[in-house]
């Protein structure tokens, strides 16, 4: 599917958005170095930024073909809920690393206030693949797309 711009050229060539761009070099837009940056961000941040990420992403995976809104809205809730993300995180651990399975450990042990309707054990799931995610997106943008492509999201 095509879309074009008001002038009349294409802005997006393919039936499915690819969310890649999504990866921005937060050592050069902040300044600092890697190691400098990631001892000053805890998992509570990298899990709120990881939130806004998924969700970015399943946003602009859900994009075409055309639809209500609040059929978009729907199915974004239903991939971005804790329980979704807990499912998502088992199916992604076997393609870990362990550096990665680290960041998982900080961000499981880093989940406080649970909400009433989740158990805790689903809750520290969800927020270690939002840590993943958030830190993936700041350090290895590539890594984080290969890992999402590894994820059984239906977005038809």
């Amino acid at each position: 599917m095509n879309l074009s711009n008001s002038d009349g050229t294409e802005s997006l060539t393919s039936s499915k958005v690819s969310p890649s761009h999504l990866g921005v070099n937060f050592n050069v837009v902040l300044g600092v170095d890697e190691v400098a940056l990631s001892r000053q961000l805890s998992p509570a941040f990298l899990a709120y930024l990881g939130d806004g990420v998924y969700e970015l992403y399943v946003r602009t995976h859900y994009l075409l073909p055309p639809r209500r809104l609040t059929d978009y809205h729907n199915q974004v809730v239903a991939q971005v809920r804790a329980e979704t993300q807990a499912a998502s995180l088992r199916n992604l651990t076997p393609h870990l690393t362990e550096a990665e399975r680290e960041i998982v450990r900080r961000g499981r042990n880093a989940a406080t206030g649970i909400p009433r309707r989740l158990s805790r054990e689903v809750y520290q799931q969800a927020t270690s693949l939002e840590t993943l995610i958030g830190y993936l997106y700041l350090y290895n943008p590539e890594r984080l797309q290969q890992l999402l492509e590894k994820l059984s999201v239906d977005f038809t």
